[in-house]
């Protein structure tokens, strides 16, 4: 009886079995095959961009198979899109197609652009800076990846098809629309929660941490990692433009008190070496570290070797803006949030009472800056007087030229007016001079090659030679225009002599930032570690016609580091703990550049995500500690930023 039952139970499952499968081929029998031809066609622009965004990623590891959000977020959105383009009318929904379409592609076609320059993500803060990238735009253009531009036309292509399988409506089907809606917020919350827990104590593995990343959204290509195409493109622009400001946390606060609660003060065998010294400060663009020889720099070449060089000195690259980041660091002593999405220029309300131009000011001295382009550039007049300038001088600012001539950084110490600014006989000064010549684009049909270009064949021609054209390779074209930047600091020297100034003045010589705008970055390679943060090693060192023996210095700096090397130098007393960087020459120095990523760099070990990756061993203690330590002074230069912690 027992085998009976059984036996029967068996056959009744397997009648329910074939009854469900039959149901399941009836409704696929009488599914309607052109609708699902014609979702697939309107969904298809979509998911080709979250593919090629995707692939744009890989030399940045963008795919991580156990983040499931990008992939939630991405469908929630596209179930959107489809479902808004099919719950109206015909005209109304193919307008709504239209717009949404068009608008993420273009969107593409700009992250393609920007990410094949910087290898970074689109950030709507660059907005911020639309104007100052603007005469480069061509250039941009012209150096972004081919594939790029042919995954653009194949969009267009799927929009155009999309478009045509839209389906007739001829009303609006508002039920539809609050079912889509009602799927959309419920996909859109859910998705966070399979990026895990955020870290709420401070930790040095917090910005590694998926959910932390997406709750501060500040690092472009994690949080494109993170959250997919569509909701990077919405966040981002909501962070940006819409979000409120936070109003002061307590914790925070208390952190804050504590990292400014001891006073330290700084004294070694370098303090007030150039006490009462003039100091020039030159800021070069873009002249990396491997253009600096005998044949392209002889005389900064020559400088280096006779003053005190950092040899192991990096720079902070953040993708866009890096030469005035490197400006405000260089100046207030801190660095672009690393925690939070806000250019370096937007802080000009903010009290910076210990910059370096305040403190000299203090000291006596006459402080004014100097560079080619207006003082609206970067915001550059409103930000150097913040700082405590007397003035922001640009070529572009106090003279009308007919041609291109200010793209040369020789008319920096040639231009008249200039020459009677810079060289002040009558007291103390600091001049801060920002170089232009080393920028894109690197062709000698255009730009400031193309100017040095026209005036080599001009002695040419004078000496009888060949002034046949020839196309310049663009590494030849890079070290024709530092040759040129080289040739301003020449002038400068000669300058200094001429009005007996040089003995009594101080030089100091960083670059703002690696040459990243290289099109071709396989010169890079040829020169420089290029496979992590460490292609940031960049020039820096300190000259003067006496009192100084060279030097090498072999531990690591970065921009942070200047501030309070130049004041110790003089013999200000200051707070050392004032400042997110140290005195690099200072015995109790240690060894440290951390960069925009958390990974960090101590001349031994580079550690990035909070693990070594360049083969060598540090104690696990000490490499905690190390991260943490890291974290701590992000933390410490974001939040005093957030708060302007110094107006208090």
């Amino acid at each position: 009886m027992v085998i009976l039952m059984k036996y029967f139970e068996r056959l009744k499952r397997k009648i329910n079995r074939k009854k469900h499968i039959n149901t399941i081929k009836y409704y696929f029998k009488n599914i309607d095959k052109k609708s699902v031809i014609n979702i697939i066609y309107m969904i298809a622009p979509f998911v080709l961009i979250d593919i090629f965004i995707r692939i744009m990623g890989i030399e940045i590891n963008y795919t991580n198979h156990k983040i499931l959000a990008p992939i939630l977020f991405s469908a929630s959105w596209i179930l959107l899109f489809v479902g808004l383009t099919t719950s109206f009318k015909n005209k109304i929904g193919k307008l709504i197609y239209l717009f949404i379409t068009l608008l993420f592609i273009s969107l593409f076609l700009v992250h393609g652009v920007y990410f094949s320059m910087t290898r970074n993500y689109f950030d709507f803060t660059l907005m911020e800076s639309a104007s100052e990238g603007a005469p480069y735009i061509l250039s941009a253009l012209a150096n972004c990846k081919i594939a790029i531009y042919f995954e653009f036309i194949i969009l267009l292509i799927a929009l155009v098809l999309g478009l045509k399988h839209i389906p007739l409506n001829k009303k609006n089907n508002y039920k539809k629309l609050e079912i889509i809606l009602a799927i959309f917020l419920i996909l859109h919350v859910l998705s966070p929660l399979t990026l895990g827990k955020a870290n709420k104590d401070l930790t040095w593995n917090s910005w590694r941490n998926a959910r932390n990343i997406y709750n501060s959204f500040n690092d472009s290509n994690k949080s494109m990692k993170t959250s997919g195409f569509f909701e990077y493109s919405f966040r981002n622009f909501y962070i940006t433009f819409l979000k409120t400001p936070e109003e002061e946390n307590e914790e925070d606060m208390k952190f804050l008190n504590s990292a400014y609660m001891n006073k330290k003060a700084s004294k070694n065998e370098y303090t007030g070496i150039f006490k009462d010294k003039n100091l020039i400060i030159i800021q070069l663009e873009g002249t990396d570290k491997w253009l600096f020889n005998e044949k392209d720099t002889p005389t900064m070449y020559k400088m280096m070797n006779e003053g005190i060089n950092f040899d192991k000195h990096y720079s902070f690259y953040t993708g866009g803006g890096s030469t005035f980041n490197s400006e405000f660091a260089v100046n207030t002593g801190y660095m672009t949030p690393f925690s939070y999405t806000k250019n370096a220029y937007s802080f000009n309300k903010n009290d910076f009472p210990n910059t370096l131009a305040k403190t000299f000011k203090e000291n006596g001295y006459a402080v004014n800056a100097f560079h080619m382009n207006t003082g609206e550039y970067y915001s550059r007049t409103v930000n150097y007087k913040n700082w405590g300038y007397d003035n922001y001088y640009g070529l572009l600012d106090i003279q009308k030229y007919e041609d291109q001539s200010y793209m040369l950084d020789r008319e920096l110490i040639l231009n008249e007016k200039f020459e009677e600014l810079l060289f002040n006989e009558n007291e103390k000064f600091l001049d801060y001079i920002i170089a232009y010549s080393g920028h894109v684009p690197f062709d000698n049909t255009d730009g400031v090659c193309k100017i040095l270009y026209d005036l080599d064949m001009e002695e040419k021609a004078k000496k009888g030679e060949s002034t046949e054209f020839i196309q310049m390779t663009e590494e030849e074209c890079v070290r024709r225009q530092a040759k040129e930047t080289d040739y301003m600091v020449e002038l400068l020297i000669n300058k200094l002599k001429e009005k007996k100034l040089l003995d009594n003045t101080a030089i100091i010589i960083f670059t703002d930032h690696y040459l990243y705008t290289l099109k071709d970055q396989s010169i890079l390679s040829k020169y420089k570690n290029t496979s992590n943060n460490l292609i940031n090693n960049t020039p820096w060192f300190i000259w003067s016609n006496n009192k100084l023996n060279s030097k090498t210095i072999t531990k690591v700096t970065s921009q942070l580091n200047i501030l309070p090397t130049i004041l110790n130098l003089y013999g200000y007393k200051y707070n050392t703990n004032d400042y997110i960087g140290e005195d690099a020459l200072s015995k109790k120095y240690k060894s440290l550049a951390f960069f925009i990523d958390y990974s960090w760099y101590d001349g031994n070990v580079y550690v990035e995500d909070g693990n070594i990756k360049n083969g060598k061993k540090m104690n696990a203690d000490k490499l905690e500690e190390m991260n943490e330590y890291v974290n701590y002074l992000a933390k410490k230069n974001d939040l005093t930023l957030k708060y302007n912690y110094f107006e208090k």
